[in-house]
């Protein structure tokens, strides 16, 4: 959510960001709104003024006459005020619903562009795995080491259901462990956070009431959540924190996507599922676009030195204008090489959003003036799981059938091959 003095001084800015997102909004209506509301507003304070005036008169008053005239007039007055104060309650109500549709203002350095086809490579590391013999997909190969069980997966969880076994399942442990303590060295704090949330934390991290569809939500009006993204960040609604030096959290949640929109796309294997497991950075900072910038790139940097870590070619993307959600300033995508593919596919994302999510969700610290200010936030992927699973095994499958094991995950795994 912006500041609707902001909107209000630079409303060419909301169109230009709205264009450059790809979002349908007209600000125009949120300012003819704001006005009205801006109105009403001053003409209740006025009726209640003229209310309190009558109200003190009528305790002073001995003529019986007068003080009937005077609470004849009160009660024109309370039916006019009532009417008055009805009408701002819906155009509050109007008014909030518009608000929350205003779209956060992309950084200079957005590229333009509709969709993900539009995002612009920055840096690459590594080179694409070749092979001197026929590649297999990471379906074929972990159905050979009895590693997935998509057929009984799919029995108990419907389409998309999938179980982790053997060697899959000791290597997603490893996963989560090694990236836990590879952050934890990093100087972040870690969090393990519920995801069956209440509706306002989706609201105040702006997955709500843009990706409802994409969604599970319990009879309780309660959600389940896509990322720890909203856990770590409700943690902090209402909160006066500090931010002397940038809060940071490595913080694990399953996750749950309905993968609404997406019908036809990933049908087979572990791209895209509806029930998976992530750590996920979480920053806090001070209201600083220079602070927010420089943490968003160590994140970013964080994120590829694990990458590189397990040695998977990866190349890194700046998101358009297009691809960026409602309350994004920036965003990096991280994407590693997929063999059977042969292309990059998504494995991280890195976003930063200035007080987008703050003032929606109202974490504010004191400044060095002792002003209460909005934070910045900012996350990024560390790990997700089972995805990484993709580039993970097909990058190291050997001639001989075998699964080389990267070398930071071998003393959590116990072996260094995994065979038949």
């Amino acid at each position: 959510m912006l500041d609707i003095k902001f909107i209000r001084e630079n409303p060419e800015l909301i169109e230009h960001a709205a264009k450059k997102k790809h979002i349908n909004f007209d600000v125009k209506k949120l300012l003819r709104v704001d006005d009205r509301r801006r109105e009403l507003i001053a003409l209740v304070d006025q009726k209640r003024a003229e209310q309190a005036h009558f109200s003190r008169k009528v305790p002073g008053t001995t003529d019986t006459q007068e003080r009937e005239q005077i609470i004849k007039e009160m009660q024109m007055l309370k039916a006019d005020f009532q009417k008055e104060e009805d009408e701002l309650k819906k155009v509050i109500q109007k008014w909030q619903k518009l608000m929350l549709e205003v779209p956060n203002v992309p950084d200079v350095t957005v590229p333009e562009g509709k969709d993900d086809s539009d995002n612009v490579e920055i840096r690459t590391w590594g080179t694409p795995t070749q092979f001197d013999f026929p590649v297999k997909s990471h379906i074929d190969i972990m159905e050979q080491f009895d590693m997935v069980d998509f057929k009984r997966g799919t029995k108990v969880a419907g389409f998309r259901g999938h179980i982790l076994k053997n060697a899959g399942a000791k290597l997603t442990f490893a996963l989560w462990q090694y990236t836990l303590d590879f952050f934890v060295k990093k100087g972040y704090t870690p969090l393990l956070v519920p995801s069956l949330l209440n509706r306002e934390t989706f609201v105040g991290t702006g997955y709500l009431p843009q990706s409802e569809d994409d969604l599970y939500k319990t009879q309780d009006e309660q959600y389940l959540s896509g990322t720890a993204e909203v856990a770590s960040m409700g943690m902090f609604m209402d909160d006066e924190i500090d931010v002397t030096v940038a809060q940071k959290y490595i913080s694990f949640s399953p996750c749950f996507r309905r993968e609404a929109g997406s019908h036809g796309k990933d049908t087979r294997g572990l791209m895209r599922v509806h029930e998976f497991f992530k750590l996920e950075q979480i920053v806090l900072c001070e209201a600083s676009h220079e602070t927010s910038v420089a943490l968003h790139e160590e994140m970013t940097m964080y994120a590829e030195e694990l990458m590189q870590s397990l040695e998977l070619p990866y190349h890194v993307v700046a998101n358009c204008g297009g691809d960026l959600g409602l309350g994004q300033v920036k965003k990096y995508d991280i994407e590693a090489w997929v063999p059977s593919e042969e292309q990059y596919r998504e494995t991280h994302s890195a976003s930063y959003f200035h007080d987008f999510q703050t003032r929606r969700l109202n974490i504010r610290y004191r400044d060095t003036e002792g002003r209460l200010r909005f934070a910045h936030s900012l996350n990024n992927t560390a790990i997700a799981t089972p995805r990484i699973l993709i580039p993970l095994i097909e990058n190291n499958q050997q001639i001989d059938g075998s699964i080389k094991v990267p070398e930071v995950l071998q003393k959590y795994v116990g072996t260094d091959v995994i065979r038949d």
